[in-house]
C-alpha cells in the first residue's frame, strides 16, 4: 500500500503486481469509508482491477455490511445499518512488516478523522516456521526467514503516529492479553486521529537529519576557507611564528561556528528546513570568510 515511485526496469512482475494489489486494497477501502461517512453508495475506485473490487465487495457482503439491494444503474451499492449505525472496527488482517505500509493506513485514518491502532504479535522464528508447516498450504521456509529479517516492530519513541500500539507475544496468550486489547481500542475509538495533527516527533527528526547535514557541508567549506586564508597568510608574509598561531584561532573559529549550526543558533540553520538549499553554501561561506578575514587581518596588519 506504500505509494513508491514506478517500478525499475528489471523488476520482477510478481513483485510489481504486489505492490499494485496492496494499492488497490488501500482505494477500496478508502472508497467504503467515505460511503460509511456520507451515506452514500459503494462505488468503485476507478484505479481498482475489477478482480479486487469484487473480492472487496464479497469480504464487505461477507461481514454483512452490504445490502443486497443495488441502485437501478447498477453502478453503486449500499451499506447496511450494520456499517453505519455504530461504532465500526475495521481489522486489516497482514504482517505489514515496514512501518511505511502501516503509514498509509495512518495517513487514511487522519484524512478522515478516525481512529488507528496497531496490535503486533511478536512470535519466535521456530514457532513461525512450525505454524507455517501445518497449514495447509505452507509457504517456503525462505519466505519466513526473509520476512523475520525484514519486519519492522512498531517504535513508540520514534513515531509519535504508533503511540496506539500493542505488542504481544503470539505464542503464550492470556485474558490479560485480551483485556489490553479492549483497552487499546477503547483508547483509539475515544482519540481519533486528527486531520490536522502534527507529528512533532517525526519533525525533529527531520530536522536533526537536516541539522547534521548541514553541519557536514559547512565544515568542508569552512576547512577549503580555512585552507585558503592560511595560503594567503603565507603569501602576505605573515611570520612564520605566527602562522601556528593563526591556524589555531581559525580552527577555534570554525569549531565555535559549527556549534551554533548544530544547536539551531545561527538562522543559516533554519535555510536547510526550509529547503532553500541553493542559498545555503552561500550564506555559510560568505558568514565564514568574513569572520575569518577579520581574524587574518589582525596579522598582516601588524
Amino acid at each position: 500500500w506504500v505509494r513508491g515511485p514506478s517500478p525499475r526496469r528489471g523488476l520482477p512482475p510478481q513483485l510489481s503486481r504486489w505492490k499494485r494489489s496492496r494499492r488497490e486494497v488501500l482505494q477500496c477501502l478508502e472508497r467504503f469509508l467515505r460511503a460509511v461517512l456520507t451515506g452514500g453508495p459503494l462505488s468503485a475506485p476507478a484505479a481498482a482491477s475489477q478482480p479486487v473490487w469484487q473480492r472487496f465487495l464479497a469480504c464487505c457482503r461477507g461481514q454483512g455490511l452490504l445490502a443486497a439491494a443495488e441502485s437501478h444503474a447498477g453502478a453503486g451499492r449500499y451499506l447496511t445499518r450494520a456499517a453505519t449505525s455504530g461504532p465500526l472496527c475495521l481489522i486489516l488482517d497482514d504482517n505489514f512488516y515496514y512501518q511505511s505500509m502501516r503509514y498509509e493506513v495512518y495517513q487514511l485514518a487522519r484524512k478522515y478523522s478516525l481512529s488507528f491502532c496497531q496490535l503486533f504479535l511478536e512470535c519466535p522464528l521456530e514457532c513461525c516456521l512450525q505454524r507455517n508447516r501445518l497449514r495447509s498450504h505452507p509457504l517456503p521456509d525462505e519466505t519466513i526467514y526473509l520476512m523475520a529479517r525484514k519486519i519492522e516492530m512498531p517504535d513508540l519513541k520514534k513515531n509519535a503516529w504508533e503511540r496506539n500500539s500493542l505488542i504481544l507475544k503470539s505464542f503464550d496468550g492470556t485474558s490479560e492479553d485480551n483485556e489490553q486489547i479492549i483497552s487499546l481500542l477503547a483508547t483509539a475509538l475515544e482519540n481519533p486521529v486528527k486531520q490536522n495533527e502534527e507529528n512533532t516527533e517525526q519533525k525533529e527528526a527531520d530536522r536533526a537529519t537536516c541539522a547534521a547535514s548541514t553541519v557536514h557541508q559547512a565544515d568542508q567549506m569552512c576547512r577549503r576557507i580555512i585552507s585558503q586564508t592560511m595560503k594567503d597568510a603565507k603569501d602576505k608574509n605573515v611570520l612564520p611564528s605566527e602562522m601556528k598561531s593563526l591556524a589555531e584561532e581559525l580552527n577555534k573559529l570554525k569549531a565555535e561556528f559549527l556549534e551554533d549550526l548544530r544547536q539551531g543558533n545561527d538562522v543559516k540553520n533554519q535555510i536547510c528546513i526550509q529547503n532553500q538549499y541553493s542559498d545555503l553554501a552561500t550564506s555559510i561561506t560568505s558568514s565564514f570568510q568574513h569572520e575569518a578575514t577579520n581574524v587574518v587581518n589582525k596579522y598582516i596588519l601588524k
